[in-house]
């Protein structure tokens, strides 16, 4: 006989199986319908349309807008799969739209480097919509089944081997609705969050509170953009010990907080290769506590405060490269991670201009395609060196002595530029006086002595290392030096401080100094084709027994008052002068000699001056050899052959 099998249940709607069923007596039985449920959750999610709480496993569909206009909860033993190219467009509900992964729940972001997945609002703006928030059974200082301060949810327990699932490649956008006057919702909240989760290639832009905020657990972060978040960038607190592996992090709007924010006990969470550029100062990295880290590769750019160490907890808590964090330095070491990295973000803003600020003593390589403002001192201290490629312009905001470039004893320079791209320093107006100059303080011998103090900025210089090395400079154009210091005292466009023979300085110009061109305080560095235009005081100036060499020197007066041409002064270390032209149009002083300073110059043409040679403090004319005899102080000077400039293109290169 034929048994008819009715499974009647109480929803509304219903799915309907066909199942062939066979008979004792071998006919053909007719298909027996099984009617199953399907939860409101699942139709709405047909229709692509996410709210409620999902109960069992589901596949969100690739490339499809789902519209996420309330809360959707995740429960524990459900897993959510978002396969590459789904959109969640979260409607514009503050606290009430939000996505949870409730502990013991699982979430599969599968997205790929050309088709992530992306939540956001439509607008993308802060504050829009909550975020996305996950719930381990990790451990947290909070304790076990602790209470998260969004949605109340239960996190927290004993497995920090806890798997909540899985993320790749997605981009979150507006998030941060405010919960009350203490909390908001984070771009990614990860409550507890174990080890077994993988999360990698994340993007969080323009949240309103933090971008990544991690409380307790064991879960780490790999490849991370987090842009222009209004609190913290990331945030971590109750004992997270994970890691975060390379992340860019950018700041252009101001009143953020900080980039990082650790807080409570310090679970020695690690970060390597960090990234952080601000365009409007704040605070970069910050220590409520007792927390603390360990980082290593750390790049931070114009921020105003580097190191935080908010509540006074010890320094020592927080390891950066190796030693314990210092708040003198600005941490602009050599950046691995750039926003070039991240080609599947599309960024809300274009960072043209940075700011060019701090003291560093590790590697920094400035970037050709960035305009550096640079607003007050930048120093470079010993370990450290300042890698500038061809075609970087740094622009000196008219800030006088405060403004300024120093390159400490035992740290490096390296200016890259090219004849097609040269690098250029210069204020905007580049008029004499602007701001203070470049520089470089070694170790080579002077008459000052070992670790004599000089009269800009108090650096020390001087040793015994005459073929210290400083680095290289080449094709530089500097513009508008020379801050007045004092009465007596005043910057150049570039001071050489003991600066050794190891050091490579080769196609210089500088123009429009309030004082000196280049001036050296001893040492034994030696140049090459320096080009210098109406610096008001001595073009090229030395002292302190400096015993180098230049070849190739083309200076050029053309605004009246200007002291010389040449100023040697103290002990004459007979440094060498080969191919020199010098011409003026407005008469003046060329070639001055005080004390007992000289100097042995070959092809030599002297144009323009009403004074030739200068023996100021009645030094003898034999301290300077010109062309193989004593200097005179009636012949001519024109005997030689002027340096040939017109090839020079890159000399009066501007911003």
């Amino acid at each position: 006989m034929k048994k008819l099998i009715f499974k009647f249940l109480s929803t509304v709607t219903f799915s309907f199986v066909l199942i062939s069923l066979t008979t004792s007596c071998g006919s053909d039985e007719p298909p027996i319908i099984i009617e199953e449920p399907v939860s409101e959750v699942i139709k709405n999610l047909n229709s692509g349309v996410m709210n409620g709480s999902l109960n069992e496993n589901f596949t969100l569909n690739a490339n499809t807008i789902y519209n996420l206009n309330s809360s959707f909860i995740i429960e524990s033993g459900v897993t959510l799969t978002i396969p590459a190219g789904t959109t969640i467009q979260a409607s514009n509900g503050g606290t009430d739209v939000y996505i949870a992964v409730l502990k013991g729940g699982k979430i599969d972001v599968q997205g790929t480097e050309s088709s992530p997945v992306l939540m956001s609002s439509a607008s993308g703006n802060p504050g829009d919509w909550g975020g996305l928030t996950i719930c381990g059974d990790a451990t947290t200082s909070a304790g076990v089944d602790a209470q998260a301060e969004v949605g109340g949810f239960i996190y927290g327990g004993s497995n920090d081997a806890d798997n909540s699932g899985s993320i790749n490649y997605l981009i979150i956008k507006g998030t941060g609705a405010q919960i009350n006057a203490d909390s908001q919702y984070n771009g990614i909240s990860l409550y507890a969050v174990g080890s077994g989760t993988s999360i990698s290639n994340v993007a969080v832009i323009n949240g309103s509170d933090d971008g990544i905020e991690f409380f307790g657990g064991t879960v780490s972060v790999t490849n991370s953009y987090l842009e222009n978040n209004e609190d913290d960038s990331i945030d971590w607190t109750e004992g997270w010990n994970g890691s975060v592996d390379n992340a860019y992090i950018s700041h252009t709007i101001a009143g953020f907080s900080t980039v990082f924010e650790g807080d409570k006990v310090n679970g020695n969470p690690k970060f390597n290769n960090i990234t952080a550029i601000s365009t409007v100062g704040g605070t970069a990295l910050q220590f409520k506590k007792q927390s603390g880290a360990t980082i290593t590769g750390l790049s931070l750019t114009g921020y105003d405060t580097s190191i935080d160490m908010k509540d006074g907890g010890p320094l020592a808590n927080v390891i950066i490269e190796g030693v314990p964090a210092d708040p003198s330095l600005s941490y602009t070491s050599t950046a691995v991670v750039t926003a070039a990295d991240f080609g599947w973000v599309t960024s809300d803003v274009s960072i043209t201009t940075l700011p060019l600020q701090g003291t560093i003593a590790s590697k920094v390589t400035l970037d050709p395609s960035i305009l550096y403002i640079l607003s007050s001192s930048y120093i470079v201290q010993a370990g450290g060196e300042l890698i500038i490629p061809a075609g970087t312009k740094i622009q000196a905001e008219a800030g006088g002595t405060d403004v300024y470039i120093a390159i400490l004893k035992g740290a490096k320079i390296d200016v890259q530029g090219t004849a097609e791209n040269p690098v250029v320093i210069s204020s905007t107006s580049a008029l004499g006086g602007d701001w203070g100059g470049l520089t470089i303080c070694g170790d080579a011998s002077t008459s000052a002595g070992i670790d004599a103090q000089a009269e800009v900025g108090g650096f020390i210089y001087g040793g015994s290392n005459d073929t210290d090395n400083s680095g290289a400079i080449k094709y530089l154009v500097i513009k508008g030096t020379g801050a007045q210091i004092n009465a007596d005292s005043q910057y150049n466009g570039i001071s050489l401080y003991a600066v050794g023979s190891g050091t490579t300085i080769e196609n210089i110009s500088v123009i429009n100094g309030a004082d000196d061109g280049v001036e050296f305080f001893g040492g034994t560095v030696s140049a090459s084709n320096l080009y210098l235009e109406n610096n008001e005081d001595d073009s090229v100036d030395w002292t302190e027994g400096w015993n180098g060499t230049i070849t190739n020197t083309y200076i050029s007066h053309t605004v009246a008052g200007f002291s010389t041409a040449f100023e040697g002064d103290k002990v004459n270390g007979n440094p060498q002068f080969v191919n020199l032209t010098v011409i003026s149009t407005v008469g003046g002083t060329a070639l001055q000699f005080k004390k007992q300073s000289g100097g042995t110059i070959t092809n030599i043409w002297l144009e323009g001056y009403d004074t030739n040679i200068d023996m100021k403090d009645g030094g003898a004319l034999s301290n300077v050899q010109i062309d193989g005899t004593d200097a005179s102080t009636t012949a001519d000077y024109k005997t030689g052959t002027k340096v040939a400039v017109s090839s020079w293109t890159w000399k009066s290169a501007g911003l």
